[in-house]
């Protein structure tokens, strides 16, 4: 049974629009903080953006998990982590997902995200990406290694 767990995200895209990709690292910690499991996933996009990636990598992360779970989510980015710890989506939602008068860009992958965050107690937590974070580190070489197969590299 796992004490802790965490779900680490990312995405990478080249031009923006242009071939993206989005990678997790989901891992569930012991009671001596030992990796009891760890499950990776991948994919992309040939034409996206960096944000469409870092939310794809949120969704397909929270789908993974097989019962509601209590977790940390780490991202680095700050679009999707501030959507939630600032209230963002809350007032989207409020404003017929208007941000002022423009259209929210990306909703129908926020909807998709508030679905899949929706049976799990989730901390939405920031680091600096490239920073040296292990599992960071492993999302983004995991985004990028999809982000050129899609862009045919």
């Amino acid at each position: 049974m796992a004490s802790r767990v965490e779900l680490w995200t990312d995405g990478a895209c080249s031009g923006n629009p242009g071939p993206g990709g989005w990678a997790y690292v989901l891992v569930a910690y012991g009671s001596e903080g030992e990796v009891v499991r760890e499950l990776e996933g991948s994919g992309g996009d040939a034409q996206t953006t960096n944000n469409r990636m870092e939310i794809s990598a949120a969704i397909h992360g929270l789908r993974a998990l097989r019962r509601p779970t209590t977790l940390t989510v780490v991202s680095d980015s700050a679009y999707v982590v501030n959507a939630f710890r600032n209230g963002w989506l809350e007032k989207w939602q409020g404003n017929g997902w208007k941000s002022g008068r423009e259209p929210v860009k990306n909703q129908d992958l926020w909807g998709e995200l508030l679905a899949a965050a929706e049976p799990h107690r989730c901390e939405w937590v920031r680091v600096k990406g490239h920073a040296h974070h292990e599992l960071n580190n492993r999302c983004d070489a995991l985004a990028v290694q999809e982000r050129d197969r899609f862009a045919g590299r």
